[in-house]
């Protein structure tokens, strides 16, 4: 099963990390209906201080631009993450707009 990780920061602010993690952990339905039906099986995100840490595992049939694209036609998917954005900030380096980063594995035993 493909597996890729990703990187992201949140807001230094001990508050708004809470808030952030409250909302992880009841998950609105419908975003987790949409991940699931874009293929991914698993996915877990791991927090330390302000730096978050996500695994996601996906189906042989797992496409970035078909998630992309059921996520921009998602309504319920863009109010969750216009949400999210409230508590996230970008990784030093990235494009304007882009989120989560994924990350190159450079070893594995």
């Amino acid at each position: 099963m493909p597996k890729f990780c990703f990187a992201l920061d949140l807001k230094d602010d001990p508050t708004l990390i809470a808030e952030y993690e409250e909302y992880h952990k009841e998950v609105w339905p419908e975003i987790k209906k949409s991940i699931q039906e874009a293929g991914v099986e698993q996915m877990e995100i791991y927090r330390w201080e302000n730096r978050l840490f996500m695994v996601m595992e996906v189906s042989e049939e797992f496409s970035f631009e078909q998630k992309e694209s059921m996520d921009a036609a998602n309504p319920k998917v863009q109010e969750w993450e216009n949400l999210m954005w409230k508590y996230q900030k970008a990784l030093p380096g990235t494009k304007e707009g882009e989120k989560w980063q994924q990350m190159k594995k450079i070893f594995a035993l």
